[in-house]
């Protein structure tokens, strides 16, 4: 299926997606692409946990996840997050249906290290016809990152953008995006339309890149080694288009931008 765009949106963009955002993906139907969002919810699980005073910390950078932050998790990311983008979908007249992972076998998942990571999950298998069904008859899938495991035992909580970059790679994407608090990356005031991953690395290296910019543009890297050709970065508060032409920084491997 041609024009699929897979967008990832983290979870402390989620309350500040500007208008002009969602109907940029309106859009982006009405010139061809077929979206689906995967989110995350960092920011409002942190507060769930805080207020149910139930413990949790970081290990590598991955949230440790007990049963207990997993209910949480699900609540969050299933919930609040997913209906969220759904309602502003519709609001912005774009069909869209809120599913989990875990639904219709859409992700399985595996254990990354369940002695230090607890419920962490590395996705195995991505239902990507599931996903081809849902677009064929004109909804925007949001997806939250929950997996299950192969005999639908155990429920992981996945990185969102781990799970965005698996589910663009299953689907073979035309691009995936990341959504950011701006609209790409910028050198001498000036938006950079396209880079390599090295280049990218050498902005990094000489403080062009900087601050939280840096985990944004190295997730999209990390979605390149897994398998996309070129991904990303875009605003979540202006157009995602000009023309038919996405707006933001294309990042792309070495070996594409020779092409």
């Amino acid at each position: 299926m041609d024009g699929i765009v897979v967008i990832k949106c983290g979870g402390s963009m989620i309350d500040s997606l500007s208008k002009d955002f969602y109907e940029g993906i309106r859009e982006m139907q009405n010139n061809g692409y077929k979206p689906i969002i995967v989110h995350g919810g960092g920011p409002a699980i942190n507060q769930l946990l805080e207020d149910l005073s139930i413990e949790s910390e970081f290990v590598n950078g991955l949230r440790k996840t007990t049963d207990d932050v997993m209910n949480v998790v699900e609540m969050v990311l299933s919930g609040t997050m997913t209906n969220k983008l759904v309602r502003q979908l519709q609001k912005h007249g774009i069909t869209s249906i809120g599913i989990t992972g875990s639904d219709g076998g859409l992700m399985y998942a595996k254990a990354k290290d369940l002695e230090n990571l607890g419920l962490v999950g590395e996705i195995t298998h991505v239902n990507q016809d599931l996903l081809f069904n849902l677009i064929s008859i004109g909804l925007v899938p949001v997806i939250s990152p929950i997996a299950m495991s192969s005999d639908s035992e155990d429920y992981y909580n996945i990185n969102a953008d781990t799970a965005a970059a698996a589910v663009a790679v299953a689907v073979k994407a035309e691009k995936l995006l990341f959504v950011t608090d701006v609209p790409g990356v910028f050198k001498d005031s000036k938006i950079i339309e396209q880079a390599t991953t090295i280049e990218i690395m050498s902005l990094i290296d000489d403080g062009t890149i900087s601050g939280g910019m840096i985990p944004k543009v190295m997730a999209a890297i990390h979605s390149l080694e897994g398998g996309m050709n070129e991904v990303m970065i875009v605003s979540g508060q202006t157009h995602l288009l000009d023309g038919s032409k996405i707006n933001g920084t294309t990042i792309q491997r070495e070996m594409e931008a020779v092409k």
